[in-house]
Order: structure tokens, then C-alpha cells, then sequence
């Protein structure tokens, strides 16, 4: 039988939805037990560790408290996974995040085994289905049976699992891992904003290079605090100075599956297409009749999108 263990993400003092999702994914393989893994320092693990108790599926969450687990370095947190994973784990999982991609390549090199990213589907315990070329493709990966399995859950592709009736087990891990020093954390650049996160917002309002500038970037994000939408943008909008990248959706982006998307002035290229194909209802605003975004779109809104977006405000309000 599988015994599944997650790396769980956080940020200050916070789990990221992302492991309530990888949980849904770990559900399919059928395991017999699905454990989290929580490395952080002293002062926000009992938080972290509540959190992850609380979803349903976990059978237990370890943690392992140290000064230098203060910051996600992915150099750091490695070993101490694969030490992890030495009591008897079949597979780990991380999510397909910036945190993920960073820490399961490091685990696998260190555990000498070949990594599965972005799995969508879950056939059986070692065989998955992934996209490929963009997602214009999806192709089927069996990975050997005998050895440790490694791989990254795309997120976009599982709902985040709910909380259970009752709280997992948690337990403190002693780890007997070398930490490397060649590694140290100077500083973290991040954006700050009251509208909730790109990649787990149920509503999602992105704009593209039709809006024309930074200072006309402004419709798009009172639109988004109307509906208590997160705000995305094209790769074009980005590459055109109107927003900064953390808002990028697309193949080169982030990948999102909101409830629903609102593509503002976006043509839809296929590399952005990529990054909202597991959306619930995409609602397309462009004037151009033509734009590929309109063959994917459910309800799609043809005119210049600054007389529709301030009819749509009225509607709202």
C-alpha cells in the first residue's frame, strides 16, 4: 500500500491552500495513509501544523521545528525531507508552485530518483497523466514501482480538500539531516495586497495589452475589488510595464483555476490559454470579434471594454 507524504507551503505563519489541494491528489492514490510534513521555526509551527491537521484525508502531521526552517530555502528544507520520506514513504508530493518546483527537484536529485511534475490525474500509484506542450497535449507517465516517487501536483487540476470532522494526529519529528551552510536567506521581495491570492481566488479579473496602460490598469482593479476578485494579467500587459509579474497568468505564470474568469482585453494567446483551462466560467471582453479568447470563452461581451466595465459596475452596485 502507498504511504503518502506532503510537503506542506506556508508563508507567515499561514498554510497555503495548495496543500489542502495536493491532499484531494493523494486521496487517488488510494494510500493508506497521507501524512504533512511541516517545516517551520518554533514560533509559527503549532499554527501551521493546526491548520494541515485540520483538512480531511491527513492522517498525521509531523512537524520539525528549527531556526533554520524560518524561511521556505528549498537547499535547507531538502534533506530534511528525504530524511523524512526514509520512514517507510512511497511517495511525496509538493504543490506545483514556485515552492514546490524550488524544493522536489532538490529531493528527488537526493533520493537519485527521476521527478513526475504537474500531475493532473492519478491512473494508479505510479502511473499519472501531465500536460505537455503547453497543454495543447496530455501524456500518460509510468513511473518504476520500486523506488521512492517524487512529484509535483499541478493545482489548477484538484479542488482543495475540506476540513474533517476531527483534527489528525500531530507529532514532533527528530531528523537527523545535514543542513547545508552554503545557502542563507537575505530578503523577501513580495507584493502587498488586500485582494485574495492569484492562484487560490475563486474569482479572478485579468487584463491584457487592450487596456492600453499602467494608469488605465486602474478599471481592472476597481472591477476586481467589486466582485472581491484576486487581479491577474497577460503576459503582454506584464512585458508592457502595465503590472508587475507576480500578476502574470499564463504558461510562463501562474496556473489558476478560479470559479470564474474575466479575460479583459486579452487577445488569448495559446500560452495564456494554458493557464486558465481548468476555469469554471470564463466570461471574454474584447473588442475584436476575432480574438482567440472568444472560442474558449463561456459568455463573451464584443465593444471597448471602458464603456462595458462601467456598465458592469452599475449592474453591481
Amino acid at each position: 500500500m502507498s504511504k503518502v507524504l506532503i510537503i506542506a507551503e506556508h508563508l507567515h505563519g499561514k498554510l497555503n491552500s495548495s496543500t489542502a489541494r495536493c491532499v484531494t491528489c493523494a486521496k487517488d492514490l488510494k494510500a493508506a495513509s497521507i501524512d504533512v510534513l511541516v517545516l517551520a521555526d518554533a514560533q509559527g509551527i503549532d499554527g501551521i501544523a493546526a491548520g494541515a491537521a485540520a483538512i480531511e484525508g491527513v492522517s498525521k502531521v509531523l512537524t520539525v521545528a528549527n531556526a533554520a526552517n524560518a524561511h521556505a530555502l528549498a537547499a535547507v528544507y531538502a534533506p530534511q525531507v528525504v530524511a523524512a520520506a526514509k520512514n517507510g514513504y512511497t511517495h511525496v508530493l509538493a504543490p506545483s508552485t514556485t515552492f514546490g518546483k524550488d524544493v522536489a527537484p532538490r529531493v528527488a536529485a537526493l533520493l537519485g530518483v527521476a521527478q513526475v511534475s504537474d500531475i493532473m490525474h492519478v491512473d494508479d500509484a505510479h502511473t499519472f497523466q501531465r500536460p505537455i506542450y503547453a497543454g495543447n497535449a496530455i501524456i500518460t507517465v509510468t513511473a518504476p514501482g520500486d523506488q521512492v516517487l517524487v512529484a509535483t501536483v499541478r493545482t489548477a487540476s484538484y479542488a482543495a480538500a475540506g476540513a474533517g470532522a476531527a483534527s489528525a494526529p500531530i507529532e514532533a519529528l527528530s531528523l537527523s539531516a545535514e543542513l547545508p551552510t552554503h545557502t542563507r536567506f537575505v530578503d523577501l521581495a513580495e507584493g502587498k495586497s488586500d485582494r485574495p491570492d492569484l492562484q487560490s481566488a475563486a474569482r479572478v479579473v485579468s487584463g491584457g495589452r487592450g487596456v492600453g496602460s499602467a494608469e488605465n490598469f486602474a478599471v481592472i482593479f476597481t472591477l476586481a475589488d467589486k466582485l472581491g476578485a484576486a487581479v491577474g494579467a497577460s503576459r503582454a500587459a506584464v512585458d508592457a510595464g502595465y503590472v508587475p509579474s507576480d500578476l502574470q497568468v499564463g504558461q510562463t505564470g501562474k496556473i489558476i483555476a478560479p470559479e470564474l474568469y474575466m479575460a479583459i482585453g486579452i487577445s488569448g494567446a495559446i500560452q495564456h490559454l494554458t493557464g486558465i483551462k481548468d476555469a469554471g466560467t470564463i466570461v471574454a471582453i474584447n473588442k475584436d470579434a476575432e480574438a482567440p479568447i472568444f472560442e474558449i470563452a463561456d459568455l463573451g461581451l464584443v465593444g471597448d471594454l471602458f464603456k462595458i466595465i462601467p456598465e458592469l459596475e452599475q449592474a453591481l452596485a
